[in-house]
């Protein structure tokens, strides 16, 4: 049988820790972590550590929220349920939300250096990060990992190994450049979506054209919009007054700043019009943000 693992610190941070209940077993090489969420309130969550991390979010669903694995642009996609994400040994992986239901996920701390995969070139291989991809093989292996250690499974410590073991090899098959079956097709390729989502960092206070962003694509504005929106879970124009909204936050966070001021520093012309689009993205004015509302 698997044995309960108590180093909080190895696991995902999600804070508040009360609003969770985690079921924790340890295999060689492998740690499964599964989190159910006792109410629907908001959350962060954050892990960088030196084991690889998959995350399986079974149940999923966010009215707001953002989702970021370092390497990658930030997600502010809405449904997340089905998803899986992985994340390399030493980059960040971090998030918000607020969620629309009582969160189910599962997360997996694969070390690089385990003993049951030596022979296979695990801890030579160069991962790359993916958030939010569909893969049914990596699914399938993770639901059967998540039964084990909440004991809905065999209950065998071999069989737990040898399912490690598998989830190994198909993150090397999908890494290596194999399609992944099942995976979400029409969305932006990698460095379609890091040009894009720099380029919009890079130009909050101005309006960006759709044209120009489809250009940085080198996609025509109409598949652009809809593979913008695949990867992003936004339209172009809503994800940009989202940035823009997540930056008047950290400016409005120094008191020195008046809310006329962070209005025009992130592009507003009126602070009418600041105080209504940062009032629908978050639910209160910008003053009342900064009295510490949120």
């Amino acid at each position: 049988m698997p044995n309960p693992h108590r180093e909080e610190d190895q696991l995902v941070r999600i804070d508040p820790p009360d609003l969770i209940e985690r079921q924790v077993a340890e295999w060689q090489g492998l740690r499964a972590d599964v989190v159910t969420a006792k109410q629907r309130a908001p959350f962060d969550y954050r892990f960088q550590a030196d084991h690889h991390l998959l995350v399986a979010s079974e149940h999923s669903e966010r009215d707001d929220g953002e989702t970021s694995v370092e390497g990658l642009p930030t997600s502010t996609l809405r449904s997340i349920s089905g998803r899986l994400t992985f994340v390399p040994a030493g980059h960040e992986f971090r998030g918000w939300q607020h969620p629309r239901v009582l969160t189910r996920v599962s997360y997996f701390y694969i070390d690089p250096r385990g003993p049951l995969l030596d022979d296979a070139g695990f801890a030579e291989t160069d991962f790359q990060p993916r958030l939010f991809f569909s893969d049914p093989e990596l699914w399938r292996l993770a639901g059967r990992l998540k039964d084990e250690a909440t004991g809905g499974g065999a209950g065998l410590r071999h069989y737990g190994e040898a399912l490690g073991v598998l989830l190994g090899h198909e993150l090397m098959r999908l890494n290596n450049g194999s399609t992944p079956r099942g995976a979400l097709r029409g969305g932006l390729s990698g460095w379609q979506q890091k040009r894009v989502a720099e380029f919009i960092e890079a130009h909050l206070a101005e309006d960006v054209r759709l044209s120009a962003l489809a250009a940085l694509a080198d996609l025509s504005p109409y598949h652009f919009a809809r593979a913008f929106k695949q990867t992003f879970g936004a339209p172009p124009h809503r994800y940009h007054i989202s940035r823009r909204i997540e930056r008047a936050k950290e400016l409005l966070a120094a008191q020195d700043n008046s809310v006329t001021a962070v209005a025009r520093a992130v592009g507003f012309a009126e602070t009418s019009s600041f105080s209504t689009a940062f009032r629908k993205t978050t639910g209160i004015a910008p003053s009342e943000y900064r009295r510490g509302g949120v």
